[in-house]
């Protein structure tokens, strides 16, 4: 499609979503209603964007930044879970979808309708998340389906791949699908973590915050195409490499992660804006090509509605199945600590409901070769298409829509889970306070070179006191005046103080005490302090 069309699209999608957070809606279900009927104005051309584009372009920023954010110690506590649901789930749900389609629609045979399966098999958390956060569900709910959402593109996008190669004919590599799927598995890891390491290498030896953050958003890009490049899993290389960056982003400068926590979230809206404006805007494209099909329309789309209610009926299935297993399990192995319990029903209940679907589903469905190795036509691609807008956007208008009830009627609540956030911020004050004491009394008893004992003391004195206010009360604009009236022998020492809380609190994070969340809570009012304290240090060196 042509440049202009595709910026004027994502103008009006960042309109849309103005007005609909200006009106306290939600965004995706406005911006997929809007373009669908956008689509039917007279003169609205046909935004189509090849599916290499939306999954090479699109996904890899969305999930490095969810990745980046998204700590990797929590990852591997709700492994379990993230794995039932990413990787399991789908796997269930390609089957389920594909043997059901195949009985019920005539133009599918075997092969595509597996074909069919994998496309609407992976949820997107994107929408689920937002509402979830906007209305507080648990740390661990929201915790396994962000870990979802970061692992289950890349198992749906294997199936897919596989599907499609046994329809069309064409060979897959190592000739076996289960190397095959472990080989996306591994290289896809692996291409990650080496990039990774690399960005990591380069940024530790350049002092420039914007080619810092430069780095930062190309990763993403090359980590996906460099996996592909070698038939692995993108997806897995793109959030390896997130996890990997996220997990060291202490590490990198002060202003570089100020620069960073503005950068991701607006690349974030943008695109999430346009991807749902796409989306919406296929609707009338997606009928005309059933109808050049020479298919009848309303066939189809009941059609599709009936695998919708199957994909909606498989998450909740799925979930409570192994709920209940679960409760079979700790009940003979007699496993009841709170570490080991399980969810609530109305937990369950939740994130059976939040399976709405999106990009990868109609990014697959458009991937759909149009004919096998042979040359013939590959059956039924219409229907596939149509089958599968269906489903992204039905499962993301009623469960969109309805989720926020359901939270707001059940129960949700973790009622450890605020005990645990204030443990985990009390200690992670105990850490930086000590570390803060711990560098002013070295101060005090070594000294600094060239400055007099009695101003060094004077000065800590003022130090100390800050550092208190900061830790100890909310008198933030009385701190500010105190900080900004301070001398530069004030701010070198607030300097290295803030250097030495944060090493504290990064050796506790590795030491496994703290949390990468409280952790992550913490260096963010640090970095504001201390990018001050460096700019007027720097204003005051000759």
């Amino acid at each position: 499609m042509d440049g202009p069309i595709l910026l004027l699209v994502v103008i009006f999608a960042i309109a849309v979503a103005g007005f609909a957070k200006r009106l306290d809606l939600q965004v995706p279900l406005v911006l997929v209603t809007v373009g669908s009927i956008a689509s039917f104005v007279p003169g609205v051309p046909h935004v189509s964007l090849s599916p290499e584009l939306i999954l090479g372009v699109v996904l890899p920023p969305l999930l490095y930044s969810a990745a980046l954010d998204f700590s990797f110690v929590t990852f591997r506590r709700n492994l379990g879970q993230i794995l039932r649901l990413g990787l399991v789930m789908v796997i269930v749900t390609t089957f389920v979808v594909g043997w059901f389609a195949n009985l019920l629609i005539p133009e599918l045979t075997l092969g595509a309708a597996l074909v069919l399966g994998a496309v609407v098999a992976p949820p997107d958390a994107v929408s689920a998340t937002a509402v979830g956060r906007k209305l507080g569900l648990p740390a661990r709910m929201m915790a396994i389906l962000t870990g979802e959402s970061l692992v289950n593109d890349a198992a749906a996008l294997t199936l897919f791949t596989l599907a499609v190669a046994s329809v069309t004919g064409s060979r897959i590599e190592l000739g076996s699908p289960v190397l095959f799927f472990l080989y996306e598995i591994v290289g896809g890891v692996l291409v990650g973590l080496i990039l990774a390491r690399i960005v990591r290498f380069v940024r530790n030896r350049i002092a420039d915050s914007a080619l810092e953050t430069v780095l930062g958003l190309v990763l993403p890009f090359t980590a996906y195409l460099a996996a592909e490049e070698i038939h692995a899993s993108g997806v897995l290389a793109v959030v390896t490499a997130g996890f990997v960056l996220g997990r060291v982003t202490a590490d990198v400068s002060v202003s570089t992660r100020v620069q960073e926590r503005q950068v991701w979230p607006t690349l974030d809206l943008l695109l999430e804006a346009f991807v749902f404006a796409y989306m919406g805007l296929q609707l009338k494209f997606v009928i005309q090509e059933v109808q050049r099909e020479g298919l009848p329309v309303h066939h189809v789309f009941a059609y599709a509605v009936l695998v919708l209610v199957v994909v909606m009926v498989v998450r909740p299935a799925w979930i409570f199945a192994n709920s209940g297993r679960d409760v079979v399990i700790r009940k003979l192995f007699r496993r009841s600590s709170p570490a080991e319990a399980g969810l609530t029903w109305q937990q369950n209940l939740v994130l059976s409901w939040a399976g709405m679907r999106g990009v990868v589903t109609l990014a697959a469905a458009a991937g759909v070769p149009l004919t096998t190795v042979v040359g013939d036509e590959f059956p039924g691609r219409a229907v596939i298409q149509a089958v599968a807008f269906v489903v992204a956007v039905g499962t993301l208008l009623l469960q969109g829509l309805t989720l926020p009830l359901l939270i707001r009627r059940l129960d949700v609540a973790d009622p450890l889970e605020q005990q645990r956030n204030d443990n985990q911020r009390l200690l992670s004050q105990a850490i930086a306070r000590t570390a803060a004491e711990d560098y002013l009394q070295r101060a005090a008893k070594e000294g600094i070179a060239g400055v007099d004992g009695e101003r060094i003391d004077e000065v800590i004195e003022r130090v100390r006191r800050s550092v208190r206010a900061r830790l100890d009360a909310d008198e933030t604009e009385d701190r500010e005046k105190r900080i900004a009236a301070a001398g530069a022998l004030f701010d070198t020492l607030r300097h290295n103080v803030l250097v030495a809380q944060r090493s504290a609190l990064i050796a506790a994070r590795d030491s496994g005490e703290l949390e990468d969340e409280a952790l992550r809570a913490v260096l963010n009012g640090l970095d504001v302090e201390e990018i001050a304290a460096e700019a007027r240090i720097a204003r005051r060196t000759p």
